[in-house]
């Protein structure tokens, strides 16, 4: 596997465990600040640019369909990255707000979104660690 597959489901993985777990443990203050967040056009477009850096980051330096699961969730974690960044910067905040507040309703799944977000990190993160770099 290469190093950067490894590196990156590390990274990836312990962002996604070290975010979700305080947020689980404070839900209203996580879910007032995400309602709050789509309430500030500035925030939500600084939001956007900054996901958007990320997910092309990640699209170009890993973009692997191949070489079994752990690649493919890595580059599928940098396609949605890319997506939501694009998304945070065309939609206005109460698009935005309409979509993940009411559409994916938020507040109500939010332990499902959260559990979501462990699995996927605990995932990542085993399997980077766990896994062998090529030579």
């Amino acid at each position: 596997m290469s190093t950067r597959t490894i590196y990156l489901s590390k990274l990836f993985g312990l962002y996604f465990i070290l975010v979700a777990l305080p947020m689980t443990i404070h839900k209203q203050a996580a879910v007032d600040m995400v309602t709050g967040l789509f309430r500030d056009p500035a925030m939500m477009f600084m939001l956007g640019l900054l996901t958007l850096v990320a997910g092309l980051a990640m699209v170009l330096a890993h973009n692997i369909w191949s070489g079994g699961a752990l690649p493919v969730v890595v580059t599928i974690v940098g396609w949605l990255a890319l997506i939501k960044g694009i998304m945070f910067l065309f939609l206005f905040s109460e698009d935005a707000a309409g979509l993940y507040l009411g559409t994916f309703h938020y507040s109500q799944l939010f332990y499902l979104y959260m559990a979501i977000c462990l699995v996927l990190g605990i995932y990542l993160t085993w399997g980077g660690f766990r896994a062998k770099a090529s030579s």
